[in-house]
């Protein structure tokens, strides 16, 4: 089984540069509050931190 990620997304990306939106958009997560489950790769970890200001990781499965 492949380990997974839960993440959260806890700030807006109102008057963020567009590249940060497009990673948000990219995590699948587009409204506050909103929480996606994804499998834990290098290149999504590089996402989440670089947004790590408006996402927090819940928990870590597998």
């Amino acid at each position: 089984m492949a380990k997974t990620i839960v993440v959260k997304q806890i700030g807006s990306p109102i008057r963020r540069p567009k590249d940060q939106r497009d990673t948000l958009i990219g995590l699948g997560l587009n409204k506050m509050h909103k929480t996606r489950e994804l499998e834990d790769t290098p290149s999504i970890r590089g996402m989440v931190r670089k947004v790590s200001h408006m996402v927090e990781i819940i928990e870590e499965k597998g």
